[in-house]
């Protein structure tokens, strides 16, 4: 099994020490330089940097659990650690769906900010280690996660290794537990999933326009200007987790959703929107006293939002905080 011929991080693996039959013996900072790469297969596979994080946790403590002889006759660490993390996340998502059924409300992927504007913070204040950023990149915004979530376990694994990480099937197969053609199956219906369920999205610089246009509606109260920018069959869908206070149901009506935010505005008056990065494409932030309280990311097909979706989680706001 060899590396991926194109790597998230940019990053090296470079192996510092020789062994006797002449191969490299894997150093501590060569294995640990996989980890951006690790951080950013795991959260594509499960839509959430928590998860992401613990699976990438996990993958490690099974390389620590190798004697240095199992370690030293791997002959492709990040390989392996690939390997290891691509069945972990595997088993994690064959078991979210249980785990999904139990939470409140509707479960929406966690946001990302922008990499520089990461103010974050694990348990404890501690910065955010820069190799736990996550790369953004058209494979990551919150609209193709959606998609994502509608996958199997294994049509997702096989299409992400595949179509965004460049792995071959022959890979993907040993990662998945399938045949190299049935893995090229599951990415082949992966992608019909993608091209049913979206429509092609504006230039980066248009959706900004859009987004900047409703948000000065919003704070004007401008309910027409709103169902102007909204399409006829909008959807706005919040994510409180039990933990925030959301609609009970999505929104369905560009008009009674304009409404809604306006009516939201005028409850709370200490609130500001100001304009963030969500996941590599324009969104929103409400801020209270300080606190980023929602985070809000935008599908967009021709001048009109078609979806909403609102973040309120404090678990999920993280890296916002």
């Amino acid at each position: 099994m060899t590396t991926p011929p194109e790597r998230e991080d940019g990053g090296s693996d470079s192996r510092p020490d020789s062994r006797p039959d002449g191969r490299s013996e894997p150093g501590l900072s060569a294995i640990m330089s996989e980890r951006r790469q690790l951080i950013n297969l795991a959260y594509r596979l499960l839509g959430s940097l928590a998860e992401a994080e613990d699976a990438v946790q996990e993958t490690y403590v099974r390389w620590y659990t190798l004697s240095p002889q199992q370690q030293q006759a791997i002959e492709s660490p990040g390989a392996w650690l690939t390997r290891v993390a691509g069945r972990i996340c595997l088993n994690l998502l064959n078991s979210a769906r249980a785990r999904r059924e139990n939470y409140v409300g509707d479960w929406i992927p966690e946001p990302l900010p922008e990499p520089t504007e990461w103010s974050g913070g694990r348990a404890g204040g501690t910065t955010v280690d820069p190799a736990d950023r996550v790369t953004l990149d058209e494979s990551i915004d919150m609209a193709f996660l959606v998609v994502l979530e509608s996958m199997t376990p294994a049509e997702r694994v096989a299409f992400i290794l595949h179509d965004v990480f460049r792995y071959p099937f022959a890979e993907v197969a040993d990662i998945v537990g399938r045949t190299p053609a049935a893995c090229r199956q599951l990415a082949s219906s992966a992608r019909r999933r993608i091209r049913t369920a979206r429509s092609p999205a504006p230039p980066t610089g248009r959706q900004a326009v859009i987004v900047r246009n409703f948000k000065q509606a919003w704070a004007a109260k401008d309910i027409d200007a709103l169902i102007g920018l909204l399409d006829p069959d909008v959807v706005a869908t919040g994510d409180g987790g039990g933990l925030a206070t959301t609609v009970r149901r999505p929104f369905e009506d560009a008009e009674q959703l304009a409404r809604g935010l306006v009516d939201l505005t005028a409850r709370l008056a200490d609130l500001t929107i100001l304009e963030r990065t969500v996941n590599g494409r324009p969104g929103l932030v409400a801020r209270q006293d300080g606190v980023i309280v929602t985070v809000y990311a935008f599908d967009i097909a021709g001048d009109r939002i078609t979806h909403i979706w609102a973040v309120r989680n404090p678990k999920k706001l993280r890296p916002w905080r």
